[in-house]
């Protein structure tokens, strides 16, 4: 076993969340990736899943059925019991690992955990201290309340793949990765730690609501209320800086950077390295940030000119001696070898018992005092069905 901060076999015991108990009924992304971080944290994560197993099992590619690449990814750091809940006695022992628990996570419709035999009323009234947290698509009480929710269809209910035609794609595109998925498992996360806390305040659990739609716009619309933030609006919507066309990587002779001037300290070194240190005083649209930003697309563009005539390893060289921010942009494959990862251990080779060697990713958060890490890979389909069930 492989841990980011500690070693040894109890070392989960050493997490913050050592002792909370969280049974984990999630699947695909969103769910399986809020509880793993919880995992990470060293909570007790019960995976239960249908005897076919949560479908991102059989999402290739992968060396042995039922243990795909964004399972494996995704499912660390859990114990996985497998139970037909539509069967009563089943249903049972599920209600049985409640009575055990501090939290219990879904991300099906309320009206499916309700036909199921699992409302929050039938939850609360077996363990009265049971934090309940259910991540669907959208919030109960609309009319979208039981439609179906994806990733994809979430990104574009919340405006992405428009914004993307607006910021120079020839198409509506899709962020390529689970991004409404991911950003609304984040909010999973802390929205159950908050009423975790609020427990030990009130002596009681509670339902907790975390829809997709409404986390995502939250993220969206940061930027791009705009105008619209008062009432009534003082301009149209959309962040102007994020939808200039020219915000992209910038092409040099030989690949792409990833340069940013934000502060007038920043541009003054760039319009000096360029030969140009008296533009922001002789032309009218860059004498002001308020006026930069106004055309910041045309400001970009000049930057890319610019940025074209010289070599990569140049402009980094002079960029990082003027304290100007700039990374390269990377491929995926890049990622691999890539010299701050590996100075700061962040991939971890995880031996597996079945699958052998893993690379993972190190939990991002460090602690001092109670340290994240990968406590135990992920689970084969009900690998710990007996243990767990045995416990109670």
């Amino acid at each position: 076993m492989i841990t980011s901060d500690s070693a040894g076999m109890d070392a989960s015991l050493q997490g913050a969340l050592a002792g909370l108990r969280v049974i984990d009924l999630t699947g695909v992304v969103l769910g399986p990736y809020a509880t793993q971080i919880l995992g990470d944290y060293g909570a007790d994560v019960i995976k239960i899943e249908p005897p076919s197993g949560d479908i991102m099992r059989h999402a290739g590619p992968m060396k042995h059925p039922g243990m795909g690449h964004i399972f494996i990814n995704a499912n660390r750091n859990k114990r996985s019991v497998v139970l037909d809940l539509k069967q009563p006695e089943q249903r049972e022992q599920l209600l049985a690992l409640c009575k055990t628990a501090d939290v219990l996570t879904y991300n099906i419709r309320p009206t499916s955990m309700a036909r199921l035999g699992l409302s929050y009323d039938t939850l609360h009234a077996i363990n009265p201290r049971l934090v309940v947290c259910g991540s669907y698509g959208y919030s109960e009480g609309g009319p979208y309340s039981d439609w179906p929710a994806y990733d994809d269809l979430i990104q574009g209910v919340t405006g992405i793949p428009w914004l993307m035609t607006q910021s120079g794609s020839t198409e509506p595109r899709y962020v390529p990765a689970t991004f409404a998925d991911r950003v609304t498992g984040l909010n999973m996360v802390h929205a159950v730690l908050a009423a975790v806390i609020a427990r030990y305040r009130t002596g009681l659990g509670q339902h907790v609501e975390v829809p997709m739609f409404e986390c995502l716009l939250q993220f969206v619309l940061g930027e791009h209320l705009s105008g619209e933030t008062w009432q009534p609006p003082i301009g149209p919507m959309g962040y102007t800086r994020m939808l200039a066309v020219n915000r992209k990587p910038y092409q040099t002779l030989d690949g792409h950077l990833c340069a940013l001037m934000y502060v007038d300290a920043h541009w003054q070194a760039f319009l000096k390295l360029v030969g140009e240190p008296d533009l922001f005083q002789t032309d009218a649209r860059f004498v002001s940030h308020a006026e930069r930003l106004k055309h910041i697309d045309a400001l970009y563009a000049f930057v890319g000119q610019h940025m074209r005539t010289r070599t990569s390893a140049e402009w980094m060289k002079d960029f990082t001696a003027h304290d100007i921010p700039v990374m390269p942009m990377m491929k995926l494959d890049d990622l691999l070898t890539d010299p701050h990862l590996a100075a700061t251990n962040g991939w971890l080779d995880v031996p597996h018992p079945f699958e052998g060697q893993l690379r993972q990713l190190r939990p991002p958060v460090r602690m001092s005092g109670t340290p994240t890490g990968v406590w135990r890979p992920a689970p084969r389909l009900g690998e710990h069905t007996q243990e767990v069930l045995r416990e109670i």
